[in-house]
């Protein structure tokens, strides 16, 4: 099992095998093909969350506003414009990253608690302003979404979402191993450092909040898509504390790690939702105890294992003694 775990083509030959044959296994409609797009839409949501707070260094709590933020300017613009998903979907991300560069460019001269509060701050604000904005957002009653009609079916959007968290991931990953993903990593590390190397600290910590909300835009797009409908109430604060628990017990920077939290917090409420409360009692264990016995998450569960299971070996050396003691295997 841990070889399975630990050998990366074989697992995501696996998952993409399982993805495919899904709808087939499980039905194409009803509750476990939107339990798995759900699954989709935080993975991608994760994934770009981690970008900023992982691999950057930089403190999110609101991030559930720009999920909202997409869902809005999907249903905006299909429903009052009449665009095509195709030029819809990409000007989803487009404008959230927009609001994500409004938002990053005050919030680079924040650090800590600091940086937390005021993105709290927006994830607290955007419902506000989409409850009460009637004539743009419909206020309580929210807006419709219409899917154009060659995805009305639900096994074509289906690969379509999937399409889309493949291309999602594929993007992030690239943007991680270049100069980019390399400048976030130094300004985690020591924003001093950083500087001194050459960093530009504002334009980087901007670009970080802007690919986060571009990203984070195109999940709450594809929500709003599937379930044919956005209101105020879809992300809340609960939510954006949520998806810090995928990144945290998942992993912190790490790809896997985002798939990972997702994938166990999209369930975990599912599983509770006969027991009120029991829910956030989980998830706040669970975060407590990845920060005190696996601060890289449950995707480091294999290489905590392997430690336990390498042998300790002795060097030669001088024993207390005085005599000689040969490499040991104990």
């Amino acid at each position: 099992m841990m070889g399975i775990l630990s050998n990366k083509r074989l697992l995501l030959s696996l998952l993409v095998g399982f993805t495919l044959v899904y709808p087939f296994l499980f039905g194409q409609s009803g509750y476990f093909i939107t339990l798995f797009v759900m699954i989709s839409i935080y993975v991608i949501t994760a994934m770009a969350l981690n970008l900023l707070v992982g691999n950057g260094g930089q403190m999110s709590v609101g991030h559930a506003g720009f999920l909202t933020v997409g869902g809005y300017t999907v249903a905006i613009l299909t429903t009052k414009v009449g665009l095509p998903l195709l030029v819809v979907l990409p000007l989803a991300g487009v404008v959230t990253g927009v609001i994500g560069l409004i938002i990053g460019l005050p919030a680079v001269r924040l650090k800590g608690h600091f940086l937390a509060v005021a993105t709290l701050g927006f994830g607290i604000s955007i419902p506000q302003i989409a409850l009460n904005w009637n004539s743009l957002t419909g206020g309580y009653s929210g807006l419709a979404v219409s899917r154009p009609d060659w995805l009305s079916n639900n096994l074509s959007f289906f690969y379509l979402i999937i399409l889309v968290l493949v291309l999602v991931t594929w993007l992030i990953h690239n943007i991680l191993k270049s100069s980019l993903g390399r400048a976030f990593v130094a300004i985690r590390e020591s924003e001093v450092a950083a500087q001194s190397t050459g960093v530009n600290l504002s334009f980087y910590k901007t670009v970080m909040f802007m690919i986060s909300a571009f990203f984070t835009g195109i999940a709450g797009g594809l929500y709003g898509y599937w379930f044919g409908y956005v209101s105020p109430n879809d992300f809340t604060l609960a939510t954006s504390f949520l998806l810090l628990a995928m990144v945290v017990v998942g992993g912190l920077a790490s790809i896997p790690g985002a798939i990972i939290g997702a994938v166990i917090f999209t369930i975990l409420p599912e599983l509770t939702r006969s027991f009120v409360g029991l829910n956030n009692i989980i998830i706040g264990i669970a975060v407590v105890l990845a920060i005190l016995f696996l601060p890289k998450g449950l995707v480091s569960i294999t290489e905590f294992f392997k430690k336990r299971s390498q042998p300790i070996t002795v060097k030669e050396g001088t024993d207390r003694t005085g005599g000689m003691v040969k490499d040991a295997n104990i």
